[in-house]
């Protein structure tokens, strides 16, 4: 075999390597280096100021496990992701159905519903944070034409919950509604043409065609979801504004994990805190993505 023939054969063994390998490098040293940097650093009393102070193994971890700030930062993240996470969700899939239907000027829809993804996020916060204000936001002063008494939105738990789920939902439901009409276009028309030769109506057509084929990339958008709505840091943070804005309200009633690991690193100055929290984040996240792909391949066996 002659030289050449050997160094073509070599370069068709490598290449597909060598084109798949800048990514795998700039993971490695933008995603995995610091993940396993910052697992080193969560052993350690690593101060901002101070540096590394000593190994201090799994205390940062103990430590973590009692602290009840965290808990109540978890609980109210928790809490957001669900309460806005679901209407996202139902809303997205019931959009993408109008959007591929017979509408007029539909690329003007379209592109409009991406619009409030790609308005600036400070903006939002600002707006929203006018609309929910207590004494002259336009929400109170609509429950008060019909007898309800002003809400405090950013004094209250669960009334904070719902204002940053409102904003969350109209900054991402239009983008989700994009992702699920593409998938909505690769559905063979010949399903629905069958299905109202048959008689069935168009709810019955979506619960019983569109939603089954859309299912693999519900299982994504949730999954992309999941991993937003965990790491959930600027719309709380603009909606409580003011100084002290990190600690998510006077009492941390809308507090975010990602807000309260900014504020042990930066504010607290526990570098070796904060990591903890981020691994514990991490690990948040990886069990939510897997929790939700169980339950709808659950969903998926029972239909």
């Amino acid at each position: 075999m002659r030289l050449r023939d050997r160094l073509t054969k070599a370069e068709a063994k490598v290449a597909p390597y060598a084109f798949v390998s800048p990514f795998f490098i700039v993971f490695a040293i933008f995603g995995l280096f610091p993940l396993l940097y910052t697992l080193w650093v969560s052993l350690h009393d690593w101060s901002l100021l101070a540096g590394d102070q000593g190994f201090v193994g799994l205390a940062n971890y103990r430590e973590l496990m009692q602290d009840s700030d965290f808990w109540r930062a978890l609980t109210n993240t928790i809490g957001i992701f669900v309460v806005a996470t679901i209407p996202q969700l139902i809303l997205a899939t019931v959009l993408a159905q109008v959007l591929n239907g017979k509408l007029r000027a539909r690329t003007f829809w379209r592109m409009g519903v991406l619009l409030p993804n790609v308005t600036s996020v400070a903006a939002v916060g600002i707006i929203f944070g006018l609309i929910f204000a207590r004494d002259y936001g336009i929400v109170n002063w609509a429950l008060g034409h019909v007898g309800v008494e002003p809400i405090n939105w950013r004094g209250e738990r669960w009334s904070s919950w719902l204002a940053i789920s409102v904003m969350v939902d109209w900054r991402w439901t239009g983008y989700n509604a994009l992702i699920l009409l593409a998938s909505l276009q690769a559905v063979p028309k010949e399903l629905y043409e069958a299905a109202r030769i048959d008689g069935a109506s168009a709810w019955r057509q979506f619960w019983s065609i569109t939603v089954p084929m859309l299912r693999p990339t519900i299982i994504f958008v949730s999954i992309v979801a999941t991993i937003g709505g965990i790491q959930l840091f600027t719309e709380p943070l603009l909606f409580g504004s003011g100084v002290n804005a990190i600690a998510g309200g006077s009492t941390g009633q809308f507090q975010t994990v990602a807000m309260y690991l900014v504020q042990q690193a930066f504010t607290g100055q526990r570098f070796g805190y904060a990591s903890t929290v981020a691994w514990v984040l991490f690990i948040l996240i990886a069990v939510f993505a897997v929790i939700n792909v169980a339950l709808l391949r659950r969903i998926k066996s029972v239909d």
